[in-house]
């Protein structure tokens, strides 16, 4: 039966799709080293310990009711002392707006700002803008980013594209590649922004930035994490944020998460998310509020949980190496960021023991499976085009003792083909 073109064209998350197959082989007994879901197994990554108690006690005191549509009054006035601590940015708190983690605030930026036939910019791979910008029935202004720049986009890349744009969303630390912006980098698109709406006549419509910041607490090494307002603050006129408790604190079942932005575009949202009921659950909230000004507790735990994520991703990026250097196509990017490795599997037009050419990447995709059983999730499925060779691996479930394994049976698999 006939339904509305937005149900009749829309594609479902690519990256649930297969983490629902991988869970269907599990269950029947396959031993599937699992990277693709951007989640944590609770049993490796608890969640804090006193935001875990915070939340049980919120119940018990039966913080069981609706809460305010643009997020508690207590949480949002935490918030903004937490952004002032960690980040030094300084929001009110009619400038934030709280949801049930990131992608309702996603959504309801992409409604208070786009509207049908607008502009959106956005690079490849990245997680969910084509779907965002098809709900709206948007134009899609794709820019391919590449190995070259970690697959950062550019201002060079965007500025071709911004004349008229309503949107450009961008991330950091990027959701699939777990890397960053440099400084330099996000300083020269901010300029871009700004530039472009100072043209602009007052009267029009702005071009805004989304700015999805939610690994922004996992950076490695020497990386460090920018933000558009910090670097320009002219810039605090065009960038929403949107960040959640949901990676920072393994806490993606949890869902509270938030935005700031310009005061009249957060009062838009809280109208639109007002309609869906969004909002994070009462008790959850209360627990956030207790939670956020333990810093002494919130830095014990970052300090563990970073080390953990990073112990991981180096593991297998190390590994990958030493396969690279006995001669096989792979390769990796050194960690950044985030609970994501980038990974290169550069294997297409190659064939099996039984001779079966993997003649696409997707044959690739699925030898990898079947042979090395290890699940990862291609950048084709961000949006990057179908022959990339490109991967993200997501550790969030990792266990370090598998590791090894792992590494040998990816490298066992490899050596098969020919």
């Amino acid at each position: 039966m006939k339904l509305s073109y937005l149900s009749e064209t829309l594609i479902g998350s690519e990256i649930v799709k297969l983490g629902g197959e991988i869970r269907d082989k599990i269950r029947q007994g396959e031993n599937i080293y699992n990277f693709t879901v951007g989640d944590f197994d609770p049993s490796i990554f608890p969640i804090p310990k006193p935001l875990e108690d915070a939340i049980v006690d919120a119940y018990r005191n039966h913080f069981t009711n609706y809460p305010a549509s643009e997020g508690n009054l207590d949480l949002r006035q935490q918030l903004s002392a937490f952004l002032k601590e960690r980040e030094k940015l300084d929001y009110s708190i009619d400038e934030i707006l709280v949801a049930a983690g990131g992608r309702p605030l996603i959504y309801a930026i992409f409604r208070a700002v786009v509207d049908k036939n607008d502009k959106v910019i956005y690079a490849v791979p990245s997680w969910n803008n084509n779907h965002y910008t098809h709900f709206l029935e948007a134009q899609h202004v794709v820019v391919e980013a590449t190995a070259a720049n970690n697959f950062m986009p550019t201002a060079e890349d965007l500025a071709p594209h911004i004349s008229g744009a309503s949107l450009i969303s961008l991330c950091s630390p990027q959701n699939p590649t777990g890397t960053t912006f440099t400084k330099k980098d996000l300083e020269d698109i901010c300029d871009l922004v700004l530039e472009e709406n100072a043209k602009r006549d007052p009267a029009a419509k702005k071009l805004y930035v989304l700015y999805d910041q939610m690994y922004w607490h996992l950076t490695y090494g020497d990386i460090q994490h920018y933000n558009p307002v910090s670097l320009r603050p002219e810039m605090k006129k065009y960038t929403i944020f949107v960040d959640a408790i949901s990676k920072v604190f393994a806490a993606t079942g949890v869902r509270v998460g938030w935005s700031m932005g310009p005061a009249n575009v957060i009062a838009k949202m809280k109208a639109i998310n007002s309609h869906l009921g969004a909002w994070a659950p009462m008790a959850e909230q209360k627990a956030v509020a207790k939670f956020l000004p333990m810093s002494a507790e919130i830095d014990e735990y970052l300090a563990g949980f970073r080390n953990a994520i990073e112990e991981r991703l180096r593991a297998i990026h190390n590994g990958i190496q030493l396969i690279k250097a006995d001669g096989y196509a792979v390769d990796s990017i050194a960690p950044q960021a985030a609970i994501y490795l980038t990974i290169k599997l550069d294997l297409s037009g190659k064939k099996t023991v039984n001779q079966k050419l993997l003649a696409k990447q997707s044959d690739v995709t699925a030898y990898i499976l079947d042979e090395a059983k290890i699940a990862v999730v291609p950048f084709y499925a961000f949006g990057a085009p179908d022959n990339s060779p490109w991967y993200r691996l997501s550790v969030g479930t990792c266990k370090l003792e598998e590791i090894g394994c792992m590494i040998e049976q990816l490298k066992s698999a490899v050596a098969k083909l020919k």
